[in-house]
């Protein structure tokens, strides 16, 4: 099967698109072939080896695909092959406390696909049959491959833990971001109020499309000064981040008192200071969160259904050839994207 893979860490020039082995299809797996795959950060991180250097190379990265099942493994017995699914990237044990309460991302083997097994640059992966999710009706690969983790993501931030409520004021970070701009979506979705950064103002006017009520280039004006400005000093109910460092310090100085601040990421620095003081004097409470669970990302997928009478889609930058995948990973790098880069398989 043709893949992309690296032999080596290092930049974007150690991605090869070139013939791999088609992995051995154990008896409790499933072969999906891949229609699509979508780029995350996770992809970067992975290639250049800040985050996994336990996998044995050469490695297919990719968490994020969307296709069609090729065969099954004898044991597997609830799926048909040619049907049409889309990739629940968390891997679990399935069989653990936390598993069997539905909780799989608290699981302790939880990690994500593609960083330390094989992922979804490539036309064929073989997954567990508990990782794989129609693809709701009417919704094409792509979308389906762009939307699964960043949506997943963005639900159990949003609705999960931080319990969003209508009307309240949400600071989306990052509205360029794949997560970003399916945080603005779901916040609209539940009523609320959408305060969102960017970089540029091409991206805040894409960003106005999806739902934002009030746009901020980070680049002009300083963010805490800005939400300040717009909520009169009260400060925001929600902070959605994704970026950390300082954005981190200086979002927990603009919530309002008794308000919640969920983070699943640092894109930009993993360190941050924290006044304690601030913290339990206005009864703050900070999330941290993982993805999610197959059940949430089950049920965000329902608002993509043509039949939904408040629909969700996937916001898709730019669309490459999987032969291309060098130039997908430095569009992602050089943050030219607004929404997901997809692979077209």
């Amino acid at each position: 099967m043709k893949a992309i893979r690296f032999h080596e860490f290092g930049g974007v020039d150690v991605l090869r698109y070139e013939d791999a082995p088609l992995p051995q299809l154990k008896p409790n797996k499933v072969r999906v072939q891949l229609k699509a795959a979508a780029l995350n950060h996770l992809d970067l991180w992975v290639r250049s080896g800040s985050r996994e250097r336990n996998i044995s190379l050469p490695h297919i990265p990719g968490s994020d695909g969307a296709g069609i099942i090729a065969e099954v493994g004898s044991a597997v017995t609830n799926v048909v092959v040619g049907e049409r699914v889309v990739i629940s990237s968390g891997i679990s044990c399935g069989s653990c406390k936390m598993c069997l309460d539905g909780k799989d991302n608290l699981c302790s083997t939880y990690h994500v696909l593609g960083t330390k097994e094989d992922g979804t640059y490539a036309e064929y992966v073989n997954v567990s049959p508990n990782n794989i999710v129609p693809v709701p009706q009417g919704m094409g690969f792509q979308e389906a491959a762009a939307a699964s983790l960043v949506f997943l993501t963005a639900w159990h931030m949003l609705v999960t833990l931080a319990k969003i409520r209508p009307g309240e004021t949400v600071l989306v970070h990052g509205a360029g971001s794949g997560v970003g701009s399916a945080a603005i979506q779901l916040v609209k979705l539940f009523g609320g109020q959408v305060i969102t950064t960017a970089g540029s103002d091409e991206k805040l006017a894409k960003a106005k499309a999806l739902g934002a009520d009030e746009l901020i280039n980070y680049q002009q004006k300083d963010f805490a000064d800005e939400v300040k400005r717009i909520t009169q000093k009260q400060g925001v109910d929600v902070v959605f981040d994704h970026i950390g460092g300082e954005v981190f310090e200086k979002s927990i100085f603009i919530i309002r008192k008794g308000g919640r601040l969920v983070t699943c990421g640092a894109t930009g620095d993993y360190l941050g200071k924290l006044d304690l003081r601030y913290l339990y004097s206005r009864h703050l409470t900070l999330y941290g969160s993982f993805m999610g669970t197959k059940s949430e990302l089950m049920e965000v997928l329902k608002f993509f259904s043509p039949t939904s009478p408040r629909q969700l889609h996937a916001v898709i930058d730019a669309v490459y050839p999987l032969s291309e995948a060098k130039e997908a990973q430095k569009r992602m790098e050089e943050r030219k994207n607004f929404g997901k880069v997809v692979l077209e398989v």
